[in-house]
């Protein structure tokens, strides 16, 4: 942890809206005049996609787990020391992971391409990562992920939205069949549990969607539950330490209601107020 060039982590699984999160921390960031660098987990990963591909069918014939949730198609010890580099110097290697044409476009690369390392967050005020690996410890690969970071954020929609979620924007923004997304969460479902999962017993919140309506059967779901059909489970591992006022959260979200002494919940239209009302003051602090 460091005081003096603090780092956020915001984790979870792919297609579990950690962007919504980030778009959260950008409204803060902007009106208390705070400049971060931005980090993504994606370009943490081990290979591009065309190697990736490779890897997942050798994988597949030796009858091996492998996944870009697993340790071994991702560079993890390289995301902690980035995280601690920052935390000692405020300034990290950064690259991106072209997702898309669009995204290769300005770099003159190709989708599923990584973009070269370069050094980023001189005269910056707090990294922020977004990504699946934000909060791991695990012993027998020596790697700690989580006590380089200052706050650490969850976000864990149930299983079955997260998978709704995953669906609906690889198929419309990425150009996969339904079918192979299906394949990529099965082949991911072993690390998912042993890798992702124990993360969200580090967190220091976690943002936790609940669906209203019926997704017992996310595989055939035409469209994802909106917001206002979800309420939002948000827990804080220490609520002294964040010094979490529920009596003035209460006040300022509308029909929430408090289900344990740490868990308050809001209504799903008002999550991304209830994450910016949450974590305004403790950004203020942490910067102050």
């Amino acid at each position: 942890m460091s005081k003096k060039h603090p780092i956020i982590a915001v984790t979870g699984s792919s297609g579990s809206g950690t962007t919504t999160v980030k778009s959260a921390f950008e409204h803060i960031f902007h009106r208390q005049n705070i400049n971060p660098v931005v980090v993504e987990g994606d370009s943490f990963h081990r290979y591009d996609r065309n190697a990736m591909k490779k890897k997942v069918q050798q994988a597949q014939k030796e009858k091996r787990n492998f996944s870009h949730f697993g340790f071994e198609a991702n560079i993890l010890k390289d995301l902690e020391n980035m995280f601690k580099t920052y935390g000692e110097k405020g300034v990290c290697d950064r690259r991106y992971y072209l997702h898309s044409a669009e995204e290769a476009e300005p770099f003159g690369q190709n989708p599923g391409e990584f973009t070269p390392w370069e050094e980023a967050g001189k005269g910056s005020d707090l990294m922020l990562y977004e990504g699946l690996h934000g909060a791991i410890v695990n012993t027998k690969h020596d790697i700690n992920i989580a006590k380089h970071a200052d706050l650490k954020i969850g976000v864990v929609p149930i299983v079955n939205l997260e998978w709704i979620q995953k669906i609906h924007r690889d198929t419309a923004q990425r150009g996969y069949k339904p079918e192979d997304v299906t394949d990529t969460i099965l082949r991911r479902m072993r690390d998912y549990v042993n890798v992702i999962t124990p993360q969200f017993s580090h967190t220091d919140i976690n943002f936790q969607r609940v669906s209203l309506v019926d997704t017992s059967n996310p595989f055939i779901s035409r469209d994802i539950p909106t917001r206002d059909e979800s309420m939002v489970v948000i827990r804080f591992k220490d609520y002294k330490a964040l010094n979490v006022d529920f009596q003035y959260l209460q006040c300022m979200l509308k029909d929430s209601f408090m289900s344990r002494r740490n868990t308050i919940v809001v209504p799903g239209g008002k999550m991304q107020l209830a994450m910016e009302v949450i974590l305004h003051p403790i950004i203020e602090k942490m910067i102050n």
